[in-house]
């Protein structure tokens, strides 16, 4: 660098497989102040939404894990946990914790069948110890329920045509003629929701939940159209309780239909996962006055630049005019690319001639990323 840095932020994501976020911030620090040891580092635990994003967020803002045994995708009996930060308002919640894909076999897995009960079971939980500011993850999910699932957790009655309450199930979407309110938790008025979506389906057609996505989640094609229609029949039943119509919108689709039932009856806002996090963790400020953030994750890619970690990192930083690096486990894009992208560099932490298997040793990717970032700096 071409002068002594004041103060260097770090703000990587996981090296999935080898380093948590810290880890890899801790790696980093290291090489700082062996070349520069009067300059300040701050290391910020971030993610992108998906896994890992509740014990980023706590880890940053400090908060206390809740367990509790909730409903999985089947309706067994599973533990699950959420953080309530220090505030002690504000819940985060992985929707995977309770109504994911990992808590099934594949011989388990059939969208017709799962729910997001557990999912509403968690924050039906929040909202009972006082939480009334949401944030949300739900990627990963088992299920093309709308969020039929998580509604009945919290209150909603989902009825048939003769006034039969239905199951809150892939399944029922189609015969779902009206919806109770009546006895919705009381304090869902007074409570706000952000849920982190970085999908832009919207809940039902050729690019809607079920037509993308619930093929990985085991449905045949049969079930596929059966649940797309069903999707499209809840949808009007839907707008018609709630008003709101948003079916149409980029991730309502998300999983399964979540993201919808979060907007048409919940009022909630979907954001990018890491514009939520780094709201969250008021990362604006935290980077002022810096001379230089790195970033990065295991694989910098074509990915990389849709919206994940290092690239909404990028983003932010660009802003206020400080330059900004990442460092990756491995490195697939061009100088072109990550320049347009706003990073400064983008520079591979492994070996061209280490095998991969060696690499993702925690120790040994951590030396790596301590010997990269010390011959970026001198």
């Amino acid at each position: 660098m071409s002068s002594y840095p004041d103060k260097i932020v770090v703000a990587s994501d996981s090296f999935k497989g080898s380093l948590a976020s810290l880890e890899v911030a801790d790696a980093v620090e290291r090489a700082v102040n062996e070349v520069f040891p009067l300059c300040k580092v701050i290391k910020v635990n971030v993610a992108d939404g998906g896994e890992g994003t509740m014990d980023a967020l706590q880890q940053t803002l400090g908060g206390r894990k809740v367990n509790l045994t909730v409903s999985d995708p089947l309706g067994r009996p599973v533990e699950a946990s959420y953080v309530i930060l220090d505030d002690e308002v504000t819940a985060v919640l992985e929707m995977s914790a309770a109504s994911g894909l990992t808590l099934l076999s594949p011989e388990e897995r059939n969208p017709m069948k799962t729910s997001t009960v557990g999912t509403g079971e968690l924050i039906r939980d929040a909202l009972d110890k006082g939480c009334r500011k949401f944030l949300v993850g739900i990627g990963g999910s088992a299920t093309s329920d709308a969020g039929m699932g998580m509604l009945h957790a919290l209150g909603y009655r989902f009825l048939d045509a003769s006034g039969n309450e239905l199951s809150p199930v892939g399944a029922s979407l189609s015969f779902v003629e009206s919806i109770d309110v009546t006895n919705s938790h009381p304090a869902l008025s007074e409570s706000s929701f952000i849920v982190a979506c970085d999908v832009k389906a919207p809940l039902y057609g050729p690019e809607g939940a079920a037509c993308v996505f619930a093929p990985q989640k085991g449905a045949d094609r049969e079930m596929v159209e059966v649940l797309d229609n069903g999707l499209r029949h809840f949808a009007a039943v839907a707008s018609a309780a709630a008003g709101r119509g948003s079916s149409a919108l980029p991730g309502s689709g998300a999983a399964g239909g979540l993201g919808f039932a979060f907007r048409e009856f919940l009022d909630a806002s979907l954001e990018k996962g890491v514009e939520m996090v780094l709201d969250a963790i008021h990362f604006d400020d935290l980077i002022s006055g810096a001379s230089l953030v790195i970033t990065g994750e295991g694989r910098i890619d074509a990915q990389t630049l849709t919206g994940k970690t290092p690239y909404g990192v990028a983003q932010r930083v660009a802003r206020q005019g400080i330059p900004v690096v990442a460092i990756g486990g491995s490195v697939s894009i061009a100088s072109g690319q990550a320049e347009l992208a706003g990073f400064r560099k983008v520079v591979p932490a492994t070996p061209a001639d280490m095998p991969l298997e060696e690499a993702m040793v925690p120790e040994v990717a951590a030396e790596n990323i301590y010997k990269a970032v010390l011959a970026l700096i001198k």
